[in-house]
């Protein structure tokens, strides 16, 4: 009912006409802003803006980046750290390095089969994905690739029986957890699409096509693709209206009634590893816990949602505090080095999500370009740990940030 062709395009990316538009992509992409740059030009400014933009003056998408800029590290070489281990134990998983591919709707609008390759480039790194609800693909076409670990996002609808059938889905197609979102119930105001008329899926006049003479690269590329984008786990609800009318549709399936009696029936639901994607108050950090969560992840949707929400960075070590180490803590939202890695580990995280960096990665080079973006969150990781004389994971405390509140040199 759910398979179809789950072609590897990984093995011809290089060959492809997109990558040959974006020479040398390898050595231009030396950072993650580095590959968000490749990624506007390759990209059309409608489909760019839908990965890049937030909701309302972008406040939020801007603050979670700006207040992990705002940590001062305090480096330590004579510790001697002349091997660093950059690898973690979560759930149960031995991942290479705390950095997750994230959650992000319609992937496989950047590259086809996006949502396949993403997931192919978190395992080729030796790390975890975890798959979005409004994916192209569907979750059994995703659980096809064989990554592991692999989550599902779920969202809590008006007919329960839909969260029902995702988590049944989910467990029939092996997946190691899932990821419920409690944050987008009432989608936000993201103000750059309504300025370019963004559609689902996106829509060019010929005009238009001449106007982005610059991007055909990609379109040639995608043209087969956009002909067939569908949110791949929605099929009871696909109309004669096609993907337009689906999209239009989702808002209003979404229940923004959600309570804790929904996380209590879904933990009935589902044996595996939960978590809940979107706390930032420390109050339902601690009701996490006592309705059996397994997992939080501190998050605001990428800014996508309320605009002017805490920054993710600025609301975990409250959370962290309350939570005592009891289940892990993982931080979303804005972590673009990989010294904002070692920041969030340093307060309290267990490890950080990323989302926005996928999409870019995806569009530059597929599976490739993905692979890479994780190969520099790892190596900055590694960097900033060996200047910070610190050894691997455990050895990250907040003793390395800089707090004008803490003497540093208590004999001074």
């Amino acid at each position: 009912m759910y398979d179809t062709d789950s072609t590897d395009h990984s093995a011809t990316a290089s060959k492809s006409p997109l990558y040959k538009a974006v020479k040398d992509w390898r050595r231009k992409a030396y950072s993650i802003e580095a590959m968000r740059r490749l990624a506007r030009r390759v990209l059309p400014k409608p489909v760019f803006d839908f990965s890049d933009g937030a909701a309302g003056d972008e406040l939020t998408l801007r603050s979670n980046q700006a207040s992990l800029d705002q940590w001062a590290l305090v480096p330590r070489p004579l510790n001697g750290a002349a091997v660093r281990d950059t690898s973690i134990n979560l759930f149960g998983h031995r991942l290479t390095l705390p950095v997750i591919v994230g959650p992000t709707g319609l992937a496989g609008l950047f590259a086809a089969d996006g949502e396949q390759q993403a997931a192919r480039a978190a395992q080729a790194a030796g790390t975890g994905y975890c798959l979005s609800h409004g994916s192209v693909c569907t979750l059994e076409q995703l659980a096809q690739t064989g990554a592991a670990p692999r989550w599902m996002q779920i969202f809590v609808y008006q007919d329960r029986s839909f969260t029902h059938e995702h988590i049944a889905r989910a467990a029939a197609a092996g997946y190691d957890g899932i990821v419920l979102t409690i944050d987008n119930q009432l989608v936000g105001s993201r103000e750059r699409d309504l300025r370019n008329g963004f559609t689902i899926p996106p829509q060019f006049s010929l005009t238009d096509m001449i106007a982005m003479a610059p991007k055909l690269p990609w379109l040639l590329r995608m043209r087969k693709q956009l002909a067939n984008i569908k949110f791949g786990n929605y099929e009871r609800y696909e109309q004669a209206g096609g993907l337009a009318s689906m999209a239009a549709l989702l808002p209003s399936l979404l229940d923004p009634g959600l309570n804790w009696d929904d996380v209590k029936d879904i933990r009935r639901q589902w044996p595996g590893t939960l978590l809940i994607k979107g706390i930032l108050h420390p109050d339902d950090a601690l009701a996490a816990i006592d309705h059996g969560v397994d997992g939080i992840i501190v998050s605001n949707h990428g800014g996508r949602q309320l605009d002017a929400a805490v920054a993710s960075i600025s609301a975990l070590p409250q959370i962290a505090r309350v939570v005592d180490n009891r289940i892990p803590v993982l931080l979303d939202g804005g972590v673009r080095r990989g010294r904002h890695v070692l920041t969030a580990i340093a307060l309290g995280a267990s490890a950080c999500l990323i989302a926005r960096p996928q999409l870019w990665g995806l569009a530059v080079a597929g599976q490739q370009g993905v692979e890479h973006v994780l190969d520099i969150y790892q190596r900055e990781l590694d960097l900033a740990m060996g200047l910070c004389g610190i050894e691997n994971i455990a050895g990250i405390t907040d003793e390395v940030l800089f707090n004008e509140h803490r003497a540093l040199y208590p004999d001074a």
